[in-house]
């Protein structure tokens, strides 16, 4: 792949990077309450948990919530349509990659990024809470940094919330069977996500996390 010149020269790489963030920084900070919503880009429009996805949306929206996510197609495309529908803030923050990923048409504002790292900042920075619904590799990535934040402390603890038990339960099952079993995380950190399977559950467990703070 051919890079372009500015790439190649690691002292105004820097000077992107601060753009990134500057950019970032000042749009999402006047968007008020946000949750980002994280999973597949492969999920198609009849699958049950796109169609969740537009229902926890919405009523994020009616709760007073932006919503935030990767501007991609399937899950990321349910939740600004949802999003919208309910008459909200409905954010896209897009990746060029190699891979091209076009943004869908349900986003009222879209930030665009180079780096991986400048965009996972400003999911984390300006959500009240996560909401991951059945992906792949990026969505894991996302889900295992947010808990990995919560559990070192970097960041206050919000809520991180797992869509679909069936899809999760395998994964939950090996967190307990091997790496608490054998020591790898305190019991506790199982108890920094919560798994739920109703749309209307999402945001009473959100304001029920923040009322015990």
């Amino acid at each position: 792949m051919k890079r372009d010149n500015f790439t190649t020269e690691e002292p105004w790489r820097v000077f992107r990077i601060m753009g990134e963030f500057v950019e970032g920084f000042d749009v999402l900070s006047k968007l008020g309450p946000a949750v980002s919503i994280f999973g597949s880009s492969k999920s198609k429009r009849n699958d049950k948990y796109y169609k969740i996805t537009q229902e926890v949306a919405s009523r994020l929206v009616r709760a007073g919530y932006t919503v935030i996510t990767g501007a991609g197609s399937g899950i990321m495309e349910a939740a600004n349509r949802g999003a919208m529908k309910a008459k909200g803030e409905s954010v896209g923050l897009n990746i060029q990659v190699p891979i091209v990923q076009k943004p869908n048409k349900y986003i009222t504002t879209l930030l665009e990024f180079k780096y991986f790292f400048c965009r996972k900042v400003m999911f984390v920075k300006y959500a009240k809470a996560f909401v991951i619904l059945p992906g792949g590799f990026g969505t894991m990535d996302e889900l295992f940094e947010s808990l990995t934040l919560v559990q070192t402390q970097r960041i206050d603890p919000f809520p991180v919330i797992l869509i679909g038990s069936d899809y999760w339960k395998g994964l939950i099952d090996w967190m307990r069977k091997s790496m608490l079993k054998k020591k790898r995380i305190d019991s506790k950190d199982l108890n920094i996500f919560t798994v739920l399977d109703k749309a209307e559950d999402v945001v009473p467990a959100i304001e029920r996390f923040y009322k015990k703070q």
